[in-house]
């Protein structure tokens, strides 16, 4: 059974299927090639059999003017026939059966009745099959004068005496047979061996799983297979990170939903264990809807992430003021910074306009204020926010004067759940934690718009962030298209 399976599947193989239609187009080629061989060494030979009949004809007719033929003008396999206007054999040779050379004399007689009355002494050549031969045979027939008289001789001279016609069909048919079954056989070995590295990247694929996807094919080459092997070694790569950003993601996630659901079942369950007091009974629930709060937010936030990798968030860009969706943004955290004693304001904020979907602008520079907000500390806590234009480069900034953050954690400062101090405890701050997706939302959202964002940070002396987006100049061309 293993066999006919293995058989039935090299039979619908790629390498087979290729084997075949190289075999199969030269079939074609060998056999157009061996047709034209054998046409034209047979065109040779019917040349050269018709020009010595002829050359032996004038010679015939030049020792007939002597009465006398040469007997080496004739050889062994030719035939003649010489004979008067009415019809009387006078030279028989080569031909021992009478109906046999009357019935070349009617087809000689009736060939010269349908030539052309103005060319009467043309010779006229013709070819059929001879009795006793295996080959045919060309005949040529000539008007002749004998004593004063006129006559006629017929002289025939086998096709191709030699047999050259046959053995070159027997030599071509041999070759071509030969050459066939050589090809089919390194067909096969040269379709094997261009055929391996497709064997070992579905070889990797089957065994290659989630938990297993370190593993590398390595072809070394030039050629499309490497390119391809290249290809799905890329694949792995971009597969095995996805799954190490969604198992990470899950992790950090469910670590995130872990504590607040932990706080919760422990103000419940404390606040049920005996009668308490109003007061303690109100911090209980105080303290529930602050972790449901975060909770909250971080599922927001998680459902955020989610759309935008699915691609089902889709922008409505319009011209805009990015100076005003910006103004915004500060009045709306104007009442957080006042809470935790930060000083926010707004330096030069020119019309600037670009295009984008406003909401998602907002956000984008809430995140950034809310996140400097978090982190700015000291007696005198600064965040200054403006907006500019440099050449076509429209841009917003955020600045404050925080803790700033190591040049380490730069590179991973917009990665999901990523933190600068892991070991910070939202219980120690008096505003709602961060859930690590703030800065990720921001990096969406300004590719979303085809900007980009600059982080410059020193310890101890604060951050800025800068988002470049391109000016519109002339808003009423995008409103035009």
């Amino acid at each position: 059974m293993n066999k006919m399976s293995s058989l039935v599947l090299f039979f619908h193989s790629i390498r087979f299927r290729l084997v075949m239609w190289f075999s199969f187009i030269l079939t074609i080629v060998m056999i157009t090639f061996s047709v034209f061989i054998y046409y034209n060494q047979a065109r040779d030979i019917r040349g050269d059999t018709l020009n010595r009949l002829e050359s032996k004809m004038n010679d015939i007719d030049a020792a007939l003017t002597g009465n006398l033929i040469d007997p080496r003008i004739l050889q062994s396999n030719d035939v003649f026939i010489l004979f008067d206007s009415n019809g009387k054999v006078l030279v028989n040779q080569g031909i021992s059966s009478g109906q046999d050379v009357l019935t070349l004399i009617n087809h000689a007689q009736t060939s010269r009745q349908s030539v052309d009355n103005h060319a009467p002494v043309a010779p006229i050549f013709w070819m059929q099959d001879w009795k006793g031969s295996s080959s045919q045979y060309f005949f040529i027939v000539n008007q002749i004068t004998l004593d004063g008289q006129s006559g006629f001789a017929i002289l025939g001279s086998p096709f191709d005496p030699y047999g050259l016609n046959n053995r070159l069909i027997f030599s071509l048919i041999l070759g071509s047979i030969l050459t066939i079954l050589i090809a089919l056989g390194g067909g096969l070995w040269l379709a094997d061996r261009a055929m391996r590295p497709v064997k070992a990247i579905t070889q990797a694929a089957r065994t290659i799983s989630e938990t297993d996807l370190n593993r590398r094919l390595n072809i070394a080459g030039k050629d499309e297979l490497a390119e391809l092997a290249a290809t799905f070694d890329g694949m792995l790569a971009r597969l095995q990170m996805a799954f190490e950003r969604q198992r990470q993601f899950v992790a950090d996630a469910s670590h995130e939903l872990r504590t607040p659901l932990t706080i919760v079942n422990l103000e419940a369950n404390r606040a049920l264990a005996a009668k308490r007091t109003q007061q303690e009974y109100h911090r209980a629930l105080e303290v529930i809807r602050s972790e449901n709060e975060f909770m909250t937010h971080l599922v927001n936030q998680l459902l955020t992430m989610a759309r935008m990798d699915a691609g089902q968030l889709v922008l409505t860009k319009e011209p805009i003021d990015l100076s005003d969706v910006t103004l915004d943004a500060v009045e709306r955290l104007a009442s957080l910074a006042e809470k935790n004693k930060v000083i926010l304001e707004t330096g030069e904020l020119p019309e600037v306009k670009i295009s984008g979907d406003r909401p998602y602008l907002m956000q984008m520079i809430s995140n950034l204020v809310g996140n400097s907000i978090k982190y700015t500390a000291g007696d005198d806590r600064h965040i200054s926010v403006e907006t500019g234009i440099d050449l076509d480069i429209a841009w917003v900034r955020v600045s404050d004067n925080g803790v700033g953050i190591a040049p380490e954690h730069l590179p991973h400062l917009f990665d999901r759940f990523y933190r600068v101090d892991k070991a910070r405890s939202r219980e120690d701050d008096d505003q709602q934690g961060g859930t690590g997706l703030g800065l990720s939302i921001v990096d969406w959202i300004v590719k979303a718009h085809g900007g980009e964002v600059y982080v410059e940070s020193s310890l101890g002396i604060g951050t800025t962030f800068e988002i470049r987006f391109r000016w519109l100049e002339n808003p009423d061309e995008l409103l035009e298209k």
